[in-house]
């Protein structure tokens, strides 16, 4: 194998697992750090520069940091447990998403440490249509160097599916009026009752660049015998949820059955349990492991005491002189292709039909794109399935002044997704508007620092915690579900707080290793707790992989391996369960190993993004 070249961008970033899986890069680390030294305001502003909402993705994440975080490879499962069941215990993340929201929770008035409203425009214009997450995030990252932002919205306030589609029991409306109230303070034109009806008109405005961040906003129907009799009672479950968000829907029926899932279903089903269901039931077509709810959501449903009935299909909606009376499902089971993995297929089990009675049914089996304000001939291309043909990282469109992101672009994702599309259609429109290609795009910032204070000091908390994961304290459900205003999780106290930030491995706190110091004594092998570290003959790295002290089966992780030593061998290091503790650099006599702080810095909107002339040099005299 070659020597790791550590300069790259992506291999130390590829290192801190979570900062990896997170759409926006979001440095988790160094915020769970400044959380645990008691610095709130610093933290919530790493998170700001990142993720743009961290009091509300605190609350409502999809967290797809945790269970990437590397306490799920290295932890031992629990000792009172036997062999068999250890095997299978889930070994848990940190609890990165709580933590977000502990910074947000404690933090002081941050208004002063926000951009600056330039006083001078820099002459171009961009329209937002929508006034959702990324729509949000485009603004808030252009506007500080002189845009000037007009966000367009058909409802009263800014936030979009934010507000409409999250539970207040989830996420107080206090909280989205502070963040986005933080993204409008930035000079941005919100034109609230707004809704764009047509493509054409808005391009015929003159804008510089168009910014479509509309969501998806239609839900799914079922079409299904009894659709149309029982119409009256059956509900489209995102609309519900935003008749519910405005006070337009305030109570439901005592007998309720969800349709679906996913996170919508499971916000629906909890929602009925606070406005009178009684009897309220989520019924799924997929296995529940197949759900595409995220596993907490649908642990909180079920500590709500509201069952969930796994592999049964809806046939019909049943009814009786024009009223809703039930569902009746067919029975299946999920079976594969013999010859290989192939596509799960849900058949038949021969069962009798299953009748369930309700009296309201609200349905959340997926949601859709609709753009019946864009003209067929505007000059966007759209594929097959209705989508707009969008660059996969510029995100622009064929009409080269329009840009996409979001759900409208690539379909219902989430919101941290919203973020990162929201990041780059903001580079890709500042460029755009300076007359750049938009495709251009210079790379990441990379910045690698010593933590040594002393021979045996560093100036991070190395010791590993052995906690297991810390609980979020819940409010009593004799509470909670009487007031669908009242918030469910009461967040970490401070102490608690410090204890799980504790927990963090430092995995951005990097192992550097310098063949040229290196002595060969092999100090750093006999520490090494996790055996991650051989010196050993080069090889080609599957071959390498099976040599090393502990075989490194995870190919998803790179081998840290060095220039060659003066013996012929060269220094291989699985970064896959490293656990950054920092003991082969304490125990190295020469300074061959030493911990660094990785910190990635992804290109932003602005100076940073442009392309940088050349600088001539002086004609000789």
């Amino acid at each position: 194998m070659k020597p790791t070249d550590i300069g790259a961008p992506d291999y130390f970033h590829k290192v801190v697992d979570c900062q990896w899986a997170c759409p926006a890069h979001t440095p988790v680390p160094e915020y769970i750090r400044l959380i645990a030294a008691g610095r709130y305001d610093d933290a919530y502003m790493v998170n700001w520069e990142s993720n743009v909402f961290p009091g509300i993705l605190g609350r409502t994440c999809d967290r797809p940091c945790e269970p990437a975080c590397r306490r799920r490879r290295v932890e031992d499962a629990p000792a009172e447990q036997g062999k068999e069941s250890a095997a299978r215990a889930a070994r848990e993340p940190v609890a990165i998403c709580r933590l977000k929201r502990v910074a947000a929770d404690n933090k002081d008035d941050i208004r002063a440490r926000l951009p600056a409203v330039p006083k001078k425009k820099n002459g171009k214009r961009i329209a937002c249509v929508g006034a959702g997450p990324a729509s949000l995030t485009v603004a808030r990252d252009l506007a500080p160097h002189g845009y000037h932002v007009v966000v367009y919205d058909g409802d009263a306030k800014a936030g979009g599916m934010i507000r409409s589609q999250i539970p207040r029991f989830r996420l107080p409306e206090e909280v989205i009026d502070e963040e986005v109230g933080y993204i409008l303070g930035l000079g941005i034109e919100f034109r609230a009752g707004k809704r764009v009806d047509s493509m054409k008109a808005l391009l015929a405005e003159g804008y510089d660049a168009i910014f479509v961040g509309s969501g998806a906003p239609r839900g799914r129907d079922l079409d299904i015998p009894g659709r149309k009799e029982g119409a009256k009672h059956i509900h489209i479950g995102i609309d519900w949820l935003s008749s519910v968000s405005f006070g337009h829907i305030d109570k439901i029926a005592k007998r309720v059955i969800v349709l679906g899932g996913g996170n919508t279903a499971m916000d629906c089903c909890r929602t009925s349990k606070r406005l009178g269901g009684e009897d309220v039931k989520v019924i799924v077509r997929s296995g529940f492991e197949e759900m595409k709810a995220s596993p907490w959501e649908k642990e909180d449903a079920t500590h709500e005491g509201i069952p969930i009935l796994n592999y049964l299909v809806p046939k019909e909606f049943t009814h009786h002189k024009g009223k809703l009376t039930g569902v009746t499902f067919e029975k299946v089971a999920a079976k594969f292709d013999a010859d290989g993995p192939g596509r799960r297929r849900l058949v038949p089990t021969g069962e009798p039909d299953q009748h369930f009675e309700c009296d309201d049914v609200l349905v959340a089996v997926g949601q859709e794109n609709a753009f019946p304000w864009i003209e067929k001939d505007c000059g966007i291309a759209f594929g097959q399935s209705g989508m707009p043909v969008v660059g996969k990282i510029t995100l622009q469109t064929s009409l080269p002044r329009v840009f996409f992101g979001g759900d409208a672009a690539f379909g219902p994702k989430n919101i941290i997704w919203a973020v990162a599309h929201g990041h780059e259609a903001a580079v890709s429109i500042d460029k755009h508007c300076q007359g750049e290609d938009v495709s251009q795009r210079p790379p990441p910032m990379v910045h690698l620092m010593s933590q040594k204070m002393g021979i045996h000091e560093w100036s991070y908390n190395n010791a590993i915690a052995l906690d297991r994961r810390y609980k979020v304290p819940w409010r009593d459900a004799s509470q909670t579900l009487k007031n669908i205003k009242i918030e469910v999780e009461i967040g970490f106290d401070r102490v608690t707080a410090f204890k799980e930030a504790e927990r963090c491995l430092n995995c951005d706190v990097q192992t550097v290793f310098s063949n040229t110091l290196c002595i060969e004594c092999d100090a750093c092998v006999d520490i090494c707790p996790m055996d991650c570290i051989t010196f050993t003959v080069n090889g080609e790295e599957a071959n390498l992989r099976t040599r090393l002290s502990a075989p490194a089966k995870n190919l998803t992780q790179d081998l840290y391996v060095s220039g060659t030593l003066k013996t012929g061998r060269i220094m291989a290091k699985d970064e896959d369960v490293c656990l950054h503790c920092g003991l082969c650099a304490e125990r190295c006599p020469t300074g061959a190993w030493d911990m660094q702080k990785f910190l990635l810095e992804m290109t932003p909107a602005g100076p940073g993004c442009r392309v940088r002339a050349p600088k001539k040099e002086p004609i000789p005299a």
